[in-house]
């Protein structure tokens, strides 16, 4: 497919793959029979951009994609056989242990890349693969080896479109049939090797030697090489009615060839609903998703941003007794503000960032998008959890709180299930929203509303605002918190003799009791947050299924 910007060739490659979303008229036909899912899912489509995982290698990307794609009647070791022989086929052998790389991470050439993304819809032996522009960004040498590998498997028995825009002249010779669109109309479809003498045919030959494709394309924006006075409307115009005229009748004598063949009724019956059970989708895609994210994940950056945190909290609360009541109190609160923002923050960015890859891999009936969101969200586990417990071990013994094992194992239960909850929000702020700037500013807006009505800074809340601490995660892990170290029924110095913890008025506003309330608020967010998320994925439509 040729033709200048805005032509429509995209529209229309994505249209034939069932991958556009809207309304469309018209019918797609697959030798004859209605385009179905079960065919979709049997054809390859390779985007424009190359989404692909940075941090994993060329073996990987196209292992994990051929245990996902791949049905079962083949075994493991098999689907890796057929990876490594895409490789081979490809010419990636080279590089198939170097990872794939992106803007601020070397990896593999632009060239390469192309080839890994194609490699993709290789694997499935696709008998038609579309391909989206695949020589854009690449140098003519490169594109050129690119055009070759499709022109190999078109001769393979394979049937490959692809859209493009300014082919060199060696590119054009390799192609079988052009179609030349402008302005969504189509102005020549046939033999590439009949296009000049089509066009010459009907008036319009290059005043001198030239690139067919670039003659194409100037007609194809209205530019005429001869003399004559048209204007480029017109040029359009009679181009199309040209088409209609001599091209249209035998285009459509071919498809009235097609229908008539006798078709093969089993045809759609050999894919199955989806190639791989849904445990197999998750434990692959976990294993995945732990390969991609252990460099960010384990991070030292982020690791030393905790520990540095822990240890300047832990020296700011050396050792605060019980007489201290107001400094313990301070240090349980700034576990749930800090323990809030830093998960927050961290899931929000979870579905934004993977938003191309989920619409592509889901587009290609690959995975359910359940066994995804359970992998995706239980991939960031690992690190959820560890670095909060580290955190607690510091500060909790620096700064002297109860120092039994009941105490500090509730502590830390308590800290763990803020963070799963604050996560939580995150995953269904950034799905809701799908813009990371966004995203973090409403996140930043709700965090900080819920710790301002958490019990902490105000005591006295009005009460026509008061029941945003209903709703605060913040109010229910401080109740928590305090119930994991104080005890109505104890007592504590004061003054000349002793008073009880309950009734100490910052404590008092909270509460010690609801313990079990609080507990089961939590754990309703827990999972109302994350079905918010998983239905807010849904709704947007990069999930649609297939």
């Amino acid at each position: 497919m040729l033709g200048p910007s805005g032509s429509g060739k995209t529209t229309l490659l994505t249209a034939l793959g069932g991958r556009i979303s809207g309304k469309l008229s018209g019918s797609i036909k697959y030798n004859g029979k209605p385009f179905s899912n079960p065919m979709k899912r049997n054809t390859g489509f390779v985007t424009q951009d190359d989404v692909l995982y940075p941090h994993l290698t060329v073996t990987e990307t196209l292992v994990f994609t051929a245990l996902l794609r791949l049905p079962n009647s083949l075994t493991k070791e098999e689907k890796i056989m057929h990876a490594e022989a895409v490789i081979t086929q490809l010419g990636l052998t080279t590089c198939k242990n170097s990872i794939i790389g992106g803007p601020f991470l070397r990896g593999v050439s632009g060239g390469e890349r192309k080839r890994v993304s194609i490699g993709q819809e290789m694997l499935i032996n696709p008998s038609l693969l579309l391909l989206d522009e695949p020589t854009s960004g690449l140098d003519s040498t490169t594109a050129q080896r690119i055009v070759s590998t499709l022109w190999e498997l078109a001769n393979g028995g394979r049937t490959i479109v692809m859209t493009i825009h300014q082919p060199s002249s060696r590119l054009f010779y390799l192609f079988h049939k052009v179609l030349l669109l402008s302005e969504g109309n189509s102005l020549y479809y046939g033999e590439g090797s009949a296009a000049m003498d089509y066009f010459s045919s009907i008036g319009y030959a290059p005043s001198v030697a030239m690139n067919p494709s670039d003659f194409m394309l100037d007609l194809a924006n209205g530019v005429s090489s001869d003399d004559s006075c048209d204007d480029q409307k017109t040029i359009k115009q009679t181009l199309v009615s040209a088409q209609k005229s001599y091209l249209a009748a035998k285009l459509k004598a071919e498809l009235e060839e097609i229908d008539n063949r006798p078709q093969n009724k089993g045809e759609d019956k050999q894919f199955g609903r989806w190639p791989t059970t849904w445990w197999q989708q998750f434990t692959v895609l976990l294993k995945r998703g732990v390969k991609e994210r252990r460099y960010e994940s384990f991070s030292g950056l982020k690791i030393c941003q905790v520990l540095v945190v822990a240890i300047i909290s832990g020296l700011l609360w050396w050792q605060s007794d019980v007489s201290h009541i107001q400094d313990q109190i301070g240090l349980l609160f700034f576990y749930t503000g800090f323990w809030g923002f830093f998960p927050l923050f961290q899931a929000i960015f979870t579905f934004p960032q993977e938003r191309k890859m989920l619409g592509k891999e889901r587009s290609s009936g690959m995975y359910r998008l359940s066994s995804y969101f359970m992998a995706r969200t239980t991939s960031d586990l690992p690190m959820e959890l560890i670095l909060p417990t580290i955190f607690v071990t510091i500060t909790y013994w620096m700064a002297g709180l109860k120092p039994t094992a009941g105490n500090f194992f509730r502590t830390l239960f308590v800290l763990l299930f803020n963070v799963l909850v604050s996560q939580g929000l995150g995953l269904a702020l950034g799905a809701l929203v799908m813009d990371q700037r966004s995203a973090t500013t409403l996140g930043s807006v709700i965090m900080l509303t819920f710790q301002l009505a958490g019990g902490y800074y105000v005591q006295h809340v009005p009460a026509f605002i008061a029941w945003i601490r209903y709703i605060s995660v913040t109010h229910y892990t401080y109740k928590l918190l305090m119930g994991s170290q104080y005890k109505s029924s104890d007592t504590y110095p004061c003054g000349s003799g002793v008073c009880s913890f309950g009734d100490y008025p910052a404590i008092q506003k909270v509460g010690l009791d609801g313990q079990v309330v609080a507990v089961f608020a939590l754990a309703i967010m827990l999972v109302g947050y994350r079905l918010l998320a998983y239905f807010s994925l849904m709704r947007i439509g990069v999930t649609k299924k297939y």
